[in-house]
């Protein structure tokens, strides 16, 4: 018979709580139309709010572009990533 300890699987941190900031940022070489595609793609997004994030992404430079539990904004960064995006992950 195997002992399972689950306490140690117990998240007690605050930081898991709080929640998590995806953030696309501006690059000099992605297209305008390539961005709010794979926004749409990756975000599941429609093609007004994907437009609306790739504007703000261009000019402030970042847009907020979800906010959750922190497994979700890591999986939605590197989706992001394999997009050739400049995207982060910040906790809130």
């Amino acid at each position: 018979m195997r002992n399972n300890h689950t306490q140690t699987a117990e998240k007690t941190s605050t930081q898991t709580d709080s929640p998590w900031l995806v953030l696309i940022h501006d690059d000099p070489v992605n297209l305008m139309d390539y961005v709010t595609h794979v926004i749409q793609k990756v975000m599941g997004y429609n093609a007004e709010k994907a437009t609306e994030l790739m504007m703000q992404v261009h000019h402030n430079g970042k847009a907020i572009v979800w906010s959750g539990q922190k497994e979700k904004a890591e999986f939605y960064v590197q989706q992001l990533h394999t997009y050739q995006l400049n995207a982060s992950l910040e906790n809130a």
